[in-house]
């Protein structure tokens, strides 16, 4: 299930909302860089980056920050977790439920990132809304768990336990964001099987 063998070509047809949410994310990061840097506070800030400084809350914000990343690493770590783990969801929900679900996740993690955070901080990336994608596996896991099988059921539970642990342990990692489109996702999907049982 989330082994990737799909030429380019045939990756673009399958999934093409996934798709665009990597080109468009890999095309901001250029765009930051070509700015001043993708590590810079004020390019990040002209971006549309979350932060807590007074001025600068503005509600595109909430999702602008989903295709901003703070360095190279940022963007390959979540670059690779929305191409490997987020095609399958956008076959399995559909294109416009699962775009609707990714965004509502990240805009939800963000939201949450800046009521919960206590200090100044500059908050980018789309892990709010890839924990909003692992959250609609985690119930299709739990409620529907022939969905997709034992194997994948246990894959999907066991990388998101890593990813918690890995949010904890790691600094500068936004485990409030993690944790609100995480939450977001699991409403989303759960709203999603209600209605479709109706």
């Amino acid at each position: 299930m989330f082994l990737r063998r799909e030429s380019l070509k045939e990756y673009i047809r399958l999934y093409p909302v996934v798709s665009i949410l990597l080109i468009l994310n890999i095309v901001m990061f250029i765009l930051l860089e070509w700015d001043g840097s993708s590590t810079s506070q004020r390019t990040l800030l002209e971006f549309g980056a979350m932060s807590n400084f007074p001025g600068y809350t503005e509600p595109w914000h909430f999702v602008s920050a989903m295709f901003l990343h703070i360095g190279f690493m940022h963007l390959l770590m979540n670059g690779f977790a929305l191409y490997v783990f987020a095609a399958p969801l956008e076959r399995m929900l559909g294109r416009w439920r699962f775009a609707l679900l990714y965004l509502v996740s990240g805009i939800i993690g963000n939201a949450v990132s800046l009521v919960a955070q206590q200090e100044a901080f500059i908050g980018a990336g789309a892990s709010g809304a890839i924990y909003g994608v692992y959250a609609a596996y985690v119930y299709l896991s739990l409620f529907h768990k022939t969905a997709f099988g034992h194997h994948n059921a246990s894959t999907i539970q066991t990388i998101v336990v890593v990813g918690v642990i890995y949010s904890i342990i790691t600094p500068n990692v936004d485990l409030y964001a993690h944790l609100g489109g995480f939450v977001g996702g699991f409403l989303m999907t759960t709203l999603y099987v209600q209605f479709r049982r109706r």
